[in-house]
């Protein structure tokens, strides 16, 4: 007998390959559904029933499915499309995000009972969200409905599901890889185990030998241009010391060579048969040593072709200034706090991986055929990439690949989780290579070890503080010394530092204030954008420093800093002076302060006998998108039928933006959002759009839909006007119409005349991102801390958000939600460990722990009722905001508690033991090495 499964009701027969876990072959047979996101069965996100029992495809040998029944998240439903129990439940709840980890949720909630749902911590232990808080995920579960059904009216406001929400249960909703490409060919990398080394020769023979083996790329294959992988509007301003293959590696985990072959076992094998001689060089692992004189250069680069400010001290770029005297503000006060923060290493653990897919295509109707280069004759290069920001990666490839923008198309597909690490080149330059050099499709997939040892980090940063006040409260000092390691490459290095030095200190009215701070380079792996993007790793050390300034005064911490924030009339200064391009446009800090102040009244859940307990608040500020600007561009079209199509550039990755361009939209066009249908992140779509990140979504490209929208709504009542007899502005859009009174003219009447005359009614909106607006959070925290174990319990947790007009509520909450949750597994146990020789130890979810659901604690939200001039309908930046304020009010909870200061994270519970007990050494321990000072 062969090879005989049942698969949601269909018989396959195809026989697995030797050794082929359960997930791939699904797959493989069109069941996108089932999820790769860890290839350990740590995630849960690849979750199916045999035989109605839940199981990690990933870890089940495919061959134990012959004669047995297997269904996926596709037929979880009825079969009359009815959707299952679990799955209306997640739909009410919008239990979900980035949607990537929901099928695999949706398997094993389906398979719970009454006593597994009464312990949700335990039956939910092998599943992992990134993005939620497993707020709604609970919510959901318990029967908690929380979206809104859609109707005629205001949409803005409005708690309306996800346009993606029905795909998203049903395993429909496409990713990066879910999809058919005939004749697709596998690539595979082969990686240095050096942390530095030149490379001498690489023999390839025994790789290309490998039967299904069609290439082996090298340096000798890759462009010679340098670039930056980081993805910004102004590239300019990154450092340009990348290149696609290198004949030098500068940390263990760089590319060196790339295997393209029939399968992916037949890739992966070409890899192991390549020879590569080395020359070790001289490694540097520790931001403080690349500093001191004589060590060991990372770059060798011209600093005005590189970009790189000073190669030989392996500065990447400094930030050098301040107000006022310092020196004479420390000499007025009349208490000074001085001391070190370190914050570690983190990995952003987006549950899709960093992959990309090449093909091409037929040159479009109505494009030129030589779209000039390599893809030239009539074809085009079509890239789909899980990246964040579309029209720049095509941009990049563009210059590195010498193609004209039209013989490349970028597609993004919905993202699994981006927080700034998609907002990188990392596997699309090394696919379009090989795509180039075969003629045929090619894909690459990071897998889940690879994204710890070659994907981008958050930057870690080592932060002197110096502050003083006088005995009232007044602060008069306030000075930093940073140093953030970039590793190996620069990327986004310059632009964090200047984040770090910018809202940390804005946010504080202090005359005298000195900043300086350098990016350094390490043959580590490549640090980059991160949520928060800098800000969180000063905040959580000048929030710590200011609760300790405030208690050695003996003043209240909250009120200490209500006494010392910034007003809605105070300037916002940046350590180069006044922000030119940020404007205060709507202020609720002072409301922020008065819900943490109601939520200290309350009364305190009891901690366990035995356990400490206390309290910490810390506050953040944040202005949306980069300096200098971000660009959106959307379009607004009317359909034949009467409803709208809404082209924008940006993708989506969990963060809302798709439901909230859709609301922005059917507000001004006076019609429901499910009358709107949102087309995003293609480049064929609209000119150019700089791309989701920097909190930019609502702020930015949602102004330019609201736009277009309303440019649309302007031409439809203009076309409807001779219809009805009267001007312009007394049309009134409505469902399906435009009204005057009691005359009306159906919009699929108006559609028709304007193609009947060879044009259609359609109107584009942009948007440069400026000025920048401000948000402003405030997070408190009551913990109880057991001295016995150094376990940290929160208590409490309530989140204050200056989010202005509030888009969608349900959404709006969840990234608040995901973004405390987040930020409380950076601050109590996540952290990526590199060891002597330069590798990632931490490199599997089970050695880098990333919160579960018994480790988040649900999080009162609280959004204050402000509006914002400048944002759309007075939207306000939230996406990355909620995060930056949560390590330094966990850690001063926790000083209140115990009074032990912790100056470095995280607070895993055998440091916290050790501080308690008195057996650790100093973990507050100073800069080693002086900082560069201003040239």
């Amino acid at each position: 007998m062969g090879f005989r499964t049942r698969v949601n009701g269909r018989h396959h027969d195809t026989a697995p390959r030797p050794g082929q876990c359960l997930r791939s072959y699904l797959r493989e047979h069109g069941w996108y559904g089932v999820k790769k996101g860890c290839d350990a069965g740590d995630c849960g996100a690849c979750t199916v029933h045999v035989d109605g029992d839940p199981v990690h495809s990933c870890l089940y040998p495919a061959f134990r499915a012959d004669g047995r029944s297997v269904t996926t998240v596709e037929g979880l439903a009825a079969p009359d499309g009815e959707l299952h129990p679990v799955q209306r439940a997640f739909l009410d709840a919008q239990g979900y995000q980035c949607g990537y980890c929901t099928p695999g949720f949706l398997m094993t909630a389906a398979a719970l009972d009454d006593t597994h749902r009464a312990d949700l911590p335990r039956a939910l232990k092998g599943n992992l969200c990134r993005c939620t808080g497993y707020r709604a995920i609970e919510d959901a579960l318990h029967g908690v409905r929380h979206t809104e059904d859609p109707a005629p009216g205001p949409a803005a406001g409005r708690s309306l599901q996800d346009p993606a929400g029905h795909r998203i249960v049903t395993g429909t909703a496409r990713y990066t890889l879910d999809v058919d490409v005939p004749g697709l060919l596998h690539l595979a990398l082969l990686r240095s185990p050096h942390a530095h080394a030149r490379i001498t020769a690489i023999d390839t023979a025994d790789a290309l030998q490998v039967p299904g083996v069609h290439a082996v790329l090298t340096h000798h294959d890759a462009p010679a241009h340098h670039y930056s992988s980081a993805c910004h509007e102004h590239s300019e301003e990154d450092p340009a010391d990348t290149r696609v293959l290198d004949d030098t590696v500068r940390h263990v985990g760089q590319r060196v060579a790339a295997v393209v072959a029939d399968t992916e076992a037949a890739a992966e094998e070409g890899c192991r048969r390549i020879r590569v001689t080395y020359e070790v060089l001289p490694a540097v692992l520790d931001p403080e040593a690349a500093l001191r004189p004589g060590a060991p250069v990372v770059h060798d680069k011209d600093p005005r072709t590189s970009r790189i400010a000073r190669p030989q001290r392996n500065i990447v770029a400094e930030v050098h200034g301040g107000t006022g005297d310092i020196a004479a503000g420390l000499a007025e006060a009349d208490v000074v706090y001085e001391e070190t923060f370190r914050t570690q290493r983190v990995q952003h653990a987006g549950l899709e991986t960093h992959a990309a897919l090449a093909w091409f295509e037929d040159t479009p109707d109505g494009a030129p055929e030589d779209t000039g280069g390599p893809a030239a004759e009539g074809r085009r290069l079509v890239v789909r990439s899980s990246t964040q920001t579309p029209f720049l990666a095509r941009r990049t490839l563009c210059t590195l690949f010498g193609l004209a923008p039209q013989a490349l198309r970028v597609v993004t597909g919905r993202i699994g989780g981006g927080f700034g690490g998609k907002q990188e080149l990392l596997v699309e330059d090394i696919v379009v290579l090989a795509a180039l050099r075969l003629r045929r499709p090619v894909k690459l997939a990071h897998t889940r070890t690879e994204t710890f040892h070659a994907a981008t980090t958050r930057h870690p940063f080592t932060v002197h503080v110096t502050a003083g006040a006088r005995r009232d409260g007044t602060l008069t000092a306030l000075r930093l010394r940073l140093v953030a390691d970039t590793g190996a490459y620069g990327n986004h290095g310059a632009a964090v530092l200047r984040r770090a030095c910018d809202e940390s200190l804005a946010l504080y009215r202090c005359p005298n204030t000195r900043v300086d701070g350098c990016v350094v380079l390490t043959h580590t792996v490549p640090a980059g954008a991160y949520r928060g993007y800098g800000l969180g790793q000063a905040v959580f050390a000048v929030e710590s420093a200011l609760d300790e300034l405030a208690r050695r005064l003996g003043l209240d911490p909250l009120e200490f800093r209500a006494k010392n924030v910034i007003g809605p009339d105070d300037p916002l200064r940046s350590p180069a002076g006044e922000a030119a391009d940020v404007r205060l446009a709507g202020y609720g800090l002072d409301q922020c302060l008065e819900a943490v102040r109601r939520a200290r009244a309350e009364p305190a859940p009891p901690a366990p006998d035995g356990w400490l307990s206390g309290e910490g608040t810390a506050l953040s500020m944040l202005a949306g998108g980069p300096p200098g600007g971000h660009h959106a561009t959307a379009r607004a079209t009317l359909s034949a039928d009467g409803t709208y199509v809404l082209a924008v550039g940006t993708p989506e990755c969990g963060n809302g933006a798709t439901t909230v361009h859709q609301q922005l939209a059917a507000a001004e066009l006076g019609t429901s959002s499910t009358r709107v249908t949102v087309r995003q992140a293609d480049t064929d779509l609209v000119p150019h759009d700089t791309g989701t990140f920097g909190s930019t979504g609502t702020v930015v490209a949602g102004k330019a839909a609201q736009r277009a929208a309303r440019a649309l709504a302007d031409a439809i009542r203009a076309a409807a006007a001779p219809h009805l007899g009267v001007p312009a502005a007394d049309c009134r859009l409505t469902e399906g119409a435009v009204v005057a009174g009691d005359r009306r003219v159906p919009l699929s009447a108006l559609h028709a005349e304007a193609r009947a005359a060879g044009r259609e009614l359609a109107a584009d909106g942009r948007s440069d991102g400026l000025p920048r607006s401000v948000a402003f959070d405030a997070q408190w925290f009551r913990v109880a801390v057991d001295p016995g174990t150094g376990e940290i319990r929160v208590l409490r947790s309530v989140h204050a958000a200056d989010a202005g007009t509030v888009v969608n509520p349900l959404q709006c909450r969840g990234q608040v939600e995901g973004g405390v949750a987040q930020a409380l597994g950076v601050t109590l146990f996540e952290h990526l460990d590199i060891d002597e020789h330069g590798a990632v130890t931490t490199d599997t979810f089970r050695r880098y722990r990333v919160p579960a659901f018994a480790d988040v604690p649900r999080t009162e939200v609280h959004f204050v009722a402000t509006a914002d001039a400048t944002g759309p309908l007075g939207a306000k930046p939230m996406s990355e905001s909620p995060f930056n304020p949560v390590p330094p009010a966990l850690t001063n909870a926790v000083r209140d508690a115990t009074g032990v200061r912790f100056t470095a994270l995280p607070l895993t519970r055998d440091r916290v033991w050790q501080a308690l007990d008195g057996l650790s050494a100093d973990l507050s321990a100073g800069l080693s090495t002086d900082l560069p000072t201003e040239r």
